[in-house]
C-alpha cells in the first residue's frame, strides 16, 4: 500500500515486507551524524535508505536480493528529493560484499538493517514475505560476517529485532569481532512487555549502553512523547 511521509512517498505494493513501524523507528534511531557512506542491507522498498538520505548528507547504497522489490526501491528513491545520493543494487549481500571489498572502496561509516529475524515458526505462503521475515538465506552469522567486512573500524551498524530473536543474535555476535555499543528495548504500548530491541554494534567497544525503553504508544492509543520526537520528521500527522 502506498505510504506518504512529510518529504517523500513510498509505494511498497509489490514488496515482501511493507513499510512498518520497525523500519520507521530504526530509521529515526540510527546515529548517522558523522556518516559519509551508509549501507542499507535488505533495503526492501527503500524506506530506510530514503530516511537516511533525509537525515544526513551521506551517499547511501541499498542492497536488495529480490529483483522485483529492487525495482520498486529504485523508483521510490528516484522520486525522492535525494535521488542523486541513493543507489539501489540487486544482489545478495555476500556477492555485494565480495565485489565491493574487491574493488578496494572505502568502507561504510554506518550500516542499517531491518533483517529477516524469525529463526523458526510458521512462514507465510507468500514466498517474498517469508523470505523477508525469516532467516532462510540471511542468518545472523552471515549478516554479521558481511557487516564486519563492510564496516569502517570506527563505524557503527544499527538493527532492530524481535525480543525473542535477541538470544540467537547475541550467540552469533559472540563469534564475531563486533559487540553491542547501544541497546534500547521497544514497548508497543505502555505497561506491556518489550517486543522489539534496537541495537547498535561496532568494533572495539568497551561497554554497552542500555537506554531506557522506548514506548511507542500510550494506553490511550496516542504516540508517546519519545516516539513523536523520534519520528516527527517523517510522519505526516506528527
Amino acid at each position: 500500500m502506498p505510504f506518504t511521509f512529510k518529504q517523500f512517498h513510498i509505494d511498497d505494493t509489490h514488496c515482501g515486507m511493507r513499510v512498518s513501524t520497525d523500519a520507521i523507528v530504526l530509521g529515526g534511531w540510527a546515529n548517522l551524524s558523522s556518516a559519509k557512506r551508509i549501507l542499507d542491507i535488505g533495503t526492501g522498498c527503500g524506506v530506510l535508505s530514503i530516511m537516511a538520505a533525509q537525515r544526513s548528507e551521506a551517499t547511501i547504497v541499498g542492497v536488495e536480493i529480490d529483483a522485483t522489490t529492487c525495482d520498486v526501491a529504485k523508483v521510490n528513491c528516484l522520486k525522492s528529493p535525494w535521488g542523486e545520493r541513493l543507489k539501489i543494487v540487486n544482489q545478495s549481500i555476500d556477492v555485494f560484499t565480495a565485489e565491493y571489498t574487491g574493488s578496494k572502496q572505502e568502507r561504510f561509516e554506518h550500516i542499517i538493517c531491518n533483517p529477516p529475524y524469525f529463526v523458526s515458526g510458521p512462514q507465510s505462503q507468500d514466498s517474498k514475505r517469508a523470505e523477508a521475515r525469516h532467516t532462510n538465506s540471511l542468518t545472523f552469522t552471515v549478516l554479521l560476517t558481511q557487516i564486519e567486512r563492510l564496516l569502517k573500524s570506527t563505524g557503527r551498524a544499527s538493527l532492530i529485532l524481535p525480543i525473542e530473536s535477541l538470544g540467537f543474535f547475541e550467540n552469533a555476535l559472540n563469534d564475531s569481532e563486533l559487540s553491542i555499543h547501544r541497546q534500547q528495548r521497544v514497548i508497543s504500548v505502555r505497561e506491556k512487555q518489550p517486543n522489539r530491541v534496537l541495537l547498535e554494534v561496532g568494533f572495539n567497544i568497551s561497554f554497552a549502553i542500555e537506554m531506557p525503553a522506548l514506548i511507542i504508544r500510550e494506553k490511550t492509543g496516542e504516540y508517546s512523547e519519545a516516539m513523536i520526537v523520534l519520528t516527527q520528521a517523517f510522519y505526516l500527522k506528527l
